[in-house]
C-alpha cells in the first residue's frame, strides 16, 4: 500500500463523483480496503471510484474469511501497477481474481541516487549529459525564461491563465500529430481544471510551468502521494522543439524532485521513448477483476471483461489504437494536411532587403503565428535573442518575410 495516494483523497473522490457519477450512490465493502466503488449499471458490477483517470490504484483484501459481501456479485479495478505489489489472495476460497494487462509503465527510484547530478551522469552518457544542458542554456539564452513549481499555493487568476494555456498547447500538439486525445474531451478536462487546483493547495498535485516572458511553453500537471510524483499530463510549445524544451522540462522536475526528497518518479501509464530512457523500471498496469466464483452471473460478468480487455491489449500492441486516434481527428475535425513549405537563405543582396519595401509585423500577433517556428529555429542555430530579432513583411512579394538579426538578414519565403 502506498500512503496518502492522491486518487482515494476525498477531494478527487468527491470531484469526480460530482462530474461522473452524478446523484448515484458510492459503496464500500469489507472483504477489501481503501477502495471504494460506484455502479454504472443495473447488473452486478462495481467500478473503482476514479475510474481510468486515477494514475495508480493501491488497496488490500481483507485476510480473514469472515468478510463476504462479494457474493454475488463482480468488481474491476482499474490501473493497478505491479510495482505497488498488491497482494491479491484472499482468505476467502470463493473470492477469485483475474489480471488483465493493459499499459507498460515506467519510472526512477529517486532514492537510489544522491541528487539529480548523480543520477544524471549515471543514466545518460557523458555527451548526452552535456548535449541536455547545452539545450538549457540556449533556451536561456534565446528567450526570457522562468521557471514556477506551483504546490500548496496558486492565486486562481495565475491557475486559469495556465490552464488556459495548458489546454492550447495541447490541442495545438495534437492538432499537429493529428491524432485525438482524451485528455481534452470537454467531459475530462473539466474535471481536470476542477480537481487540480484543490489539489494543488492541498499538496497533492502541482502544475509545473515554463515560462518564455510571462507566457507558458512547457506545462506539466503532477500528483503526489506521501513519496512518490505522478507524472500526469505534460506538454510543450511545439514551436520551441529545435530546443528540445521537453528534456528541459524533465530535468527541473526531478531537480526539484531531488530536492524536495521525493523517493520516486513515476512517469506513469503509457510508452513514449522518453520515458524508457530516463526511467530505471518498465512495469505493468493491470485491471483487476474481483468476482463470485459462486455466482454464474458474476463469473460470466468476470470473464468477458477480462477477454474483452485482453484483445483491447492486442490491438493496442499492434498499435491499432493510434490507428484509431488518427481516424477519430480525421472524422472530428474533417482536416487534411495543407502545410505549406518555407525556405530561409541569408540576404547578401542588400537589394532584398530595402526598408522602405518592408512593413514591420510582430510574430506573436495570430496573422503571424505560423512564422514562430521558422524564427525560433532560426534562434536556435544563431544563438541570438528573441529581443534582437525584427520581423519584416514585404510589401511586393506576399509570400515574403525579412527575419534581421544582429549578426544577420534572413530571407523567408513560403509556398
Amino acid at each position: 500500500m502506498i500512503k496518502s495516494n492522491p486518487f482515494f483523497s476525498s477531494t478527487f473522490i468527491k470531484i469526480w463523483h460530482r462530474h461522473f457519477n452524478t446523484e448515484k450512490p458510492l459503496y464500500s465493502f469489507d472483504f477489501i480496503k481503501n477502495i471504494s466503488f460506484y455502479k454504472p449499471r443495473s447488473f452486478p458490477l462495481f467500478i473503482n471510484s476514479g475510474k481510468n483517470l486515477t494514475k495508480g490504484v493501491s488497496y488490500s483484501l481483507d485476510d480473514e474469511s469472515a468478510a463476504t459481501d462479494f457474493k454475488s456479485k463482480c468488481f474491476l479495478i482499474y490501473d493497478v501497477p505491479k510495482f505497488f505489489n498488491v497482494k491479491t489472495n484472499s482468505g476467502n476460497k470463493n473470492l477469485k481474481v483475474k489480471k488483465a494487462k493493459q499499459y507498460p509503465g515506467f519510472l526512477i527510484h529517486l532514492d537510489k541516487h544522491k541528487d539529480f547530478n548523480t543520477y544524471f551522469k549515471s543514466t545518460f552518457s557523458k555527451s548526452s549529459v552535456q548535449k541536455f544542458r547545452r539545450y538549457n542554456r540556449r533556451l536561456e539564452h534565446c528567450f526570457s525564461i522562468t521557471y514556477k513549481m506551483y504546490y500548496g499555493e496558486i492565486d486562481k487568476k495565475e491557475y486559469d491563465f495556465v490552464f488556459s494555456y495548458f489546454n492550447k498547447l495541447l490541442t495545438k500538439r495534437f492538432d499537429d500529430k493529428q491524432i485525438t486525445n482524451n485528455n481534452l474531451n470537454p467531459e475530462e478536462w473539466n474535471f481536470y481544471y476542477d480537481v487540480v487546483y484543490p489539489l494543488i493547495l492541498e499538496k497533492k498535485a502541482s502544475l509545473f510551468v515554463v515560462y518564455n516572458d510571462g507566457i507558458p511553453i512547457t506545462v506539466r500537471l503532477n500528483y503526489f502521494s506521501e513519496d512518490i510524483i505522478f507524472d500526469a499530463i505534460t506538454v510543450f510549445d511545439i514551436d520551441y522543439s529545435k530546443f528540445h524544451i521537453g528534456k528541459i522540462s524533465i530535468m527541473k522536475i526531478l531537480e526539484w524532485a531531488f530536492d524536495n526528497d521525493f523517493k520516486t518518479f513515476d512517469f506513469t501509464k503509457g510508452y513514449f521513448d522518453y520515458k524508457e530512457s530516463w526511467s530505471d523500471l518498465k512495469y505493468d498496469f493491470e485491471y483487476h477483476i474481483y468476482y463470485d466464483s459462486k455466482s454464474v452471473t458474476a463469473a460470466l460478468i468476470a470473464n468477458y471483461l477480462y477477454l474483452f480487455f485482453k484483445l483491447k491489449q492486442s490491438l493496442r500492441e499492434k498499435d491499432i489504437n493510434t490507428k484509431l486516434h488518427k481516424a477519430l481527428f480525421f472524422l472530428k475535425n474533417n482536416k487534411s494536411s495543407n502545410a505549406n513549405s518555407y525556405h530561409i537563405k541569408p540576404i547578401i543582396n542588400s537589394k532584398d532587403f530595402e526598408p522602405e519595401k518592408t512593413q514591420e509585423i510582430d510574430i506573436n500577433s495570430t496573422e503571424n503565428t505560423f512564422l514562430r517556428k521558422i524564427v525560433f529555429d532560426y534562434l536556435y542555430t544563431s544563438s541570438e535573442n528573441l529581443k534582437h530579432i525584427n520581423l519584416y513583411k514585404c510589401k511586393t512579394a506576399s509570400n515574403s518575410y525579412i527575419l534581421a538579426g544582429k549578426k544577420d538578414s534572413q530571407l523567408i519565403t513560403h509556398s
